[in-house]
């Protein structure tokens, strides 16, 4: 069976221009692992920059509506976009941006017309970046746990507590929280959602480091932030999807961040690999020619099923269809076959994976960030177990009726 994509005339020719634009825009080495500070803050401008840019062309966010400052593509230019930015080391946006991903479609289910022309377009055009404000102390995976409060005082809300494993490096502009606006008693009726201006009196971010941290990063794998809110206003017409729905509001987010956004380029790590095989270098393999012949097609296997799925899921959401368990059915996928990947690697490269040392660190240290990067993707975006769950129910085993997948459109 076949499972290659087939690309029109009209796809090449888009290609071409696309990828014509980002050799001519995209700063040399923008993709490369940062070792310091300053090298950090430069490429992060950087990206800020070309997402701007990107964002005047309609291909920031290139499914987005164009009323709203999208792009309004069809799906085989959005696909060629994203092929195109990842081949380049690259994400669309190319800077982290989670709760503008996931924020601004769950604005375009929940959101008030009023809400959707001030709020989405700065997201689309690059000219604001948004953390998702999910992760409290006692609620992760249980997210209807979380405690942070929203009281309505007159035209406000006031927001007080903590959010945890937020964000990356270099601030935000915008917050994309939910909170707490009826009894904690009253799980999954007591929630609302808000977009919250960063530099709002009140909010206070500290520099959170985790295990997952890669030198200066930026990114997933960046340092992640403990946010606390103290007495925070917030106009009442930030409240998006209204107060006590934010569970189902919630529905719609999680399951975009479950999956049913999948990215769609190729990996990278194993074109390194390859690389590292063929042409040799710091960290040689420790395994002989056959068996890193063998880890290597198995690796490869791997990759290429993670990208159809991811790939499946992309055309489905693009094209309307009817998602159930797709999402998470893609994300274990990745999860489990991440750790794999961690075990795979250590076998091939031996110890050389597990530094970053420019003499004796495979991959330009890549290897050992992905040693890391298995380990801590178990976490973010729901665990393995819980997507388990999620299929579970989703197919309807143990029930009478299987649970519906939260709404996209």
């Amino acid at each position: 069976m076949d499972f290659d994509v087939e690309y029109t005339e009209a796809q090449q020719k888009f290609r071409a221009e696309v990828s014509g634009w980002l050799d001519a825009h995209v700063p040399e080495g923008l993709s490369a692992r940062t070792t310091t500070r300053e090298e950090s803050a430069l490429k992060y401008r950087q990206r800020r920059d070309l997402g701007r840019e990107l964002g005047a062309r309609g291909w920031l966010y290139p499914r987005a509506p164009q009323e709203y400052g999208g792009g309004g593509l069809d799906f085989d230019s959005a696909l060629v976009l994203e092929e195109e930015a990842h081949k380049r080391g690259l994400s669309l946006p190319p800077y982290y941006d989670s709760g503008g991903k996931f924020g601004s479609g769950t604005i375009l289910v929940w959101g008030s017309e009023a809400q959707k022309a001030q709020l989405l377009p700065p997201i689309y055009t690059g000219q604001v970046r948004t953390w998702q404000l999910l992760s409290e102390p006692q609620a992760g995976s249980d997210l209807a746990n979380v405690r942070m409060s929203a009281v309505r005082d007159g035209s406000d809300y006031v927001l007080n507590g903590q959010k945890v494993y937020v964000g990356s490096d270099h601030g935000a502009d915008r917050l994309w929280v939910i909170a707490m606006t009826g009894p904690a008693q009253d799980r999954h009726h007591n929630l609302a959602w808000f977009m919250v201006d960063a530099d709002t009196p009140g909010i206070e971010i500290r520099p959170q480091y985790l295990m997952s941290t890669v030198g200066e990063g930026e990114g997933d794998l960046g340092n992640k932030n403990t946010i606390y809110f103290t007495e925070v206003r917030v106009p009442a017409d930030r409240l998006v999807g209204g107060e006590n729905n934010g569970w189902k509001v919630a529905s719609t987010h999680l399951e975009m961040e479950h999956g049913a956004m999948a990215t769609v380029g190729t990996d990278r790590f194993l074109d390194r690999m390859l690389d590292l095989f063929l042409h040799g270098g710091p960290g040689s393999f420790a395994a002989d020619e056959d068996d890193v012949l063998d880890v290597l097609a198995e690796i490869y296997l791997t990759s290429e099923l993670n990208r159809i799925l991811a790939l499946r899921n992309f055309w489905m959401r693009a094209s309307r269809q009817k998602l159930s368990y797709e999402g998470s059915q893609a994300m274990y996928l990745r999860k489990v076959s991440g750790l794999w990947l961690t075990r795979a690697v250590m076998e091939i490269l031996g110890p050389a994976a597990l530094t970053d040392d420019e003499s004796q660190g495979a991959l330009a240290g890549f290897a050992e960030e992905q040693q890391r990067e298995g380990i801590v993707n178990m976490h973010p975006g729901a665990t393995a177990e819980i997507h388990k769950l999620i299929i579970a129910r989703r197919l309807g085993l143990g029930s009478r009726a299987a649970e519906q997948a939260g709404t996209l459109h």
